[in-house]
């Protein structure tokens, strides 16, 4: 009779296996943090370039016609001294607040824009501020991304 040889890993072999998964997710779990920051500040960066443009194309739209409110794909902005006012540039830039997306913050003067998931909200945001007089365009400043 031929005796059957039996097969599998050896108690040596699953411990070699496990040692190199753990340096393995101990080298990659840093890396998927830091893809994670440099999503949201990209995110922050997309909703801004967003808001640029929005902002540039209603200018120019009111400089050939004067008009105070503007309906473009079905969304209406309203303007202040020929730029959007806060209340409704995010609807002109297509930026909507989601659970996935956007946080969006209006008052009176000022929109503040922050990525869903930031660590710290208030520490990964850009604010818009409407023009405050003729001649005068919006505040876009640089973003604040330490909290991304």
């Amino acid at each position: 009779m031929a005796r059957q040889q039996q097969t599998g890993f050896t108690i040596i072999e699953l411990v070699m296996v496990i040692v190199i998964l753990g340096i393995l997710a101990a080298i990659a779990l840093p890396k998927y943090v830091d893809l994670q920051i440099d999503a949201r500040r990209a995110k922050l960066n997309g909703a801004i370039g967003a808001v640029q443009s929005a902002v540039a194309m209603s200018h120019a739209k009111f400089l050939v016609d004067g008009s105070p409110t503007q309906t473009s794909e079905g969304v209406t902005v309203n303007l202040a001294n020929g730029y959007p006012n806060a209340a409704t540039v995010a609807g002109a830039a297509g930026i909507t607040a989601s659970a996935t997306d956007y946080t969006l913050t209006t008052t009176a003067t000022t929109l503040t824009v922050s990525p869903a998931g930031a660590t710290t909200p208030t520490s990964c945001q850009w604010v818009y501020t409407q023009s405050t007089g003729v001649g005068f365009p919006p505040n876009m400043p640089a973003p604040t991304t330490t909290g991304c």
